[in-house]
């Protein structure tokens, strides 16, 4: 492998840039091809928002985005808050992400973003002025209301299990809702 250097030197600053030529994963096969959702927003608000919850709910862990009808919300797992940006948007879906991968791709978006998505388990795409981030979403068991979930466990049979069987159904559990696939991936689209 052979790496290249590039020095610019200025009144107040020194940048050195290294590239490295090797073997790289191919991450364009991580960049959706096609959306069926998309929503056009501005970065700054939905960085506010993003803080908002993520003081609210203290951990800071997930969030809920909810695209469609011309807006975002934005909502803590928990159900502590939710905020609202408006958007163009042409779709609907909701999604679970990353708090952290969110805030550091809008960060790295600045300004106005496009966000393109399929499906709830397939990576979210943000576009602008030339760069592409991919940032892949918390994958959850089944998302349902808390009356869903009320109904649920109404209508499940009372069982009688060993505390190590409870104990190893509930991490199962825990372990299926909160698995997740987190990447953050960064390219410059050539410039023509």
């Amino acid at each position: 492998m052979t790496s290249t250097t590039l020095v610019i030197d200025t009144e107040l600053i020194r940048y050195r840039w290294t590239g490295a030529d090797g073997n790289f994963p191919e991450y364009e096969k991580l960049i959706p091809a096609e959306s069926n959702t998309s929503a056009h927003f501005d970065t700054v608000e939905a960085i506010k928002a993003v803080n908002s919850l993520r003081a609210l709910d203290g951990k800071g862990s997930s969030i809920d985005l909810d695209i469609g009808s011309g807006k975002i919300t934005m909502a803590d797992t928990d159900g502590k808050g939710q905020g609202e940006l408006v958007a163009d948007t042409e779709g609907e879906l909701k999604i679970r992400v990353d708090a952290q991968y969110i805030l550091e791709a809008l960060r790295a978006c600045g300004g106005m973003a496009e966000l393109k998505l399929t499906d709830s388990k397939s990576p979210m795409l943000f576009a602008t002025s030339g760069y592409q981030l991919v940032v892949m979403p918390m994958l959850v068991a089944k998302p349902h209301s808390e009356a869903e979930a009320v109904a649920e466990a109404e209508a499940e049979p009372e069982t009688t299990d060993t505390e190590p069987e409870a104990e190893a159904k509930a991490q199962s559990q825990k372990r299926a809702s909160s698995c997740s696939l987190r990447t953050l991936v960064t390219q410059k689209k050539p410039t023509h």
